[in-house]
């Protein structure tokens, strides 16, 4: 009974983490498809949004 359990352990997490993981690659095969010019839209907006914050905390920090 305990081996039952086990397996129906193991089977539910590698049903969970195949579902999650096949979102995952469907949102960026649909975003590199259908994205066309507008695919970095988010990126570059919040660049721009960020560019004139200050850098807080810690020592040495560069900017990349």
């Amino acid at each position: 009974m305990r081996q039952y359990f086990i397996d129906y352990m193991i089977v539910s997490g590698l049903i969970i983490g195949i579902t999650a993981f096949m979102g995952v690659i469907a949102a960026s095969i649909g975003e590199r498809i259908f994205g066309g010019s507008k695919r970095k839209e988010h990126v570059n907006e919040s660049k721009h949004i960020q560019s004139g914050w200050n850098l807080v905390g810690g020592k040495n920090k560069t900017i990349s």
